[in-house]
C-alpha cells in the first residue's frame, strides 16, 4: 500500500493503537494547573488543529482565562496513538491543541480569532513546510454554540477571500475523542527554551531535532 501523506487514511486502513492511556504530568508545566480531568467546574473546553501543537499551545496558554492547554491528537481513528505513529500519516489524527478555558474571563470568540489570526487556513493538509494530514486546519466544537460562531467565523473569512484564489479548508466537526501526546509534547516550547515554533510560517524546530 502506497501511504500518501496528504490523503486521509480509511478506518481500516489506520494503525490499530493501544487500549492503554499515554501518560502525562498532571500539572501544566507554566501555570501548575491541572492538565487531566476533572477540571475546575464551570470551565469549558476547546479544540483547534493549526499545524504544529507546539505552537498553538504556547500561543492558547498565554490567552488571559485560558486555565490549561494540553497537547494531542483528534480527528482520527487510531486510539492512544504516538507522536511517531501520527507522522506516518496512519492514524487520521490532526495535531491538537485541547484548551481548558474559563468563560466569565474570555469568550470563546477570542479563542477563534486567535486561532484564525495565528496560522493558514487555506493550504489543505499542511502549514508552510510542515506537510501532511497532522497538519490540517480545523475546529473540534463541544456544542451548539460553539459550532455556530466556528461555521459563521469561517464563513466571514470565506467571503473576505471571495474573487481571491485562496479558499478556507478548516474543517469543522464536533469534538471527538482527544488522546494526549506524550509527556514530552506538552508545553514543549516553555520547556525547552532553544527550540522554535513559527506557526505563521509552520516552522518548527526541536531540541534535539524531531524525528
Amino acid at each position: 500500500m502506497v501511504v500518501s501523506l496528504t490523503v486521509m487514511p480509511s478506518p481500516h486502513e489506520a494503525l490499530r493503537g493501544r487500549k492503554k492511556p499515554t501518560a502525562v504530568s498532571p500539572r501544566h508545566f507554566v501555570n501548575g494547573h491541572s492538565t487531566v480531568e476533572p477540571f475546575p467546574g464551570g470551565f469549558q473546553l476547546a479544540m483547534f488543529a493549526m499545524g504544529c501543537f507546539w505552537g498553538a499551545e504556547r500561543m492558547f496558554w498565554s490567552i488571559d482565562g485560558v486555565y490549561s492547554t494540553q497537547a494531542g491528537f483528534s480527528g482520527g481513528f487510531t486510539p492512544h496513538p504516538t507522536y511517531k505513529e501520527v507522522c506516518t500519516g496512519m492514524t487520521g489524527h490532526a495535531e491538537v491543541v485541547r484548551v481548558v478555558f474559563d468563560s466569565a474571563k474570555v469568550r470563546y470568540e477570542t479563542l477563534l480569532r486567535a486561532f484564525w489570526n495565528n496560522h493558514d487556513p487555506t493550504t489543505a493538509m499542511r502549514q508552510g513546510e510542515d506537510i501532511g494530514t497532522q497538519y490540517r486546519s480545523a475546529i473540534y466544537v463541544y456544542d451548539a454554540q460553539q459550532r455556530r460562531l466556528a461555521v459563521a467565523a469561517k464563513a466571514a473569512l470565506g467571503a473576505a477571500l471571495a474573487g481571491g484564489s485562496s479558499a478556507v479548508t478548516t474543517e469543522i466537526r464536533d469534538a471527538q475523542a482527544f488522546y494526549y501526546a506524550e509527556d514530552e509534547h506538552q508545553q514543549y516550547l516553555a520547556k525547552n527554551t532553544g527550540a522554535r515554533c513559527d506557526l505563521a510560517r509552520g516552522a518548527c524546530a526541536a531540541v534535539p531535532a524531531r524525528a
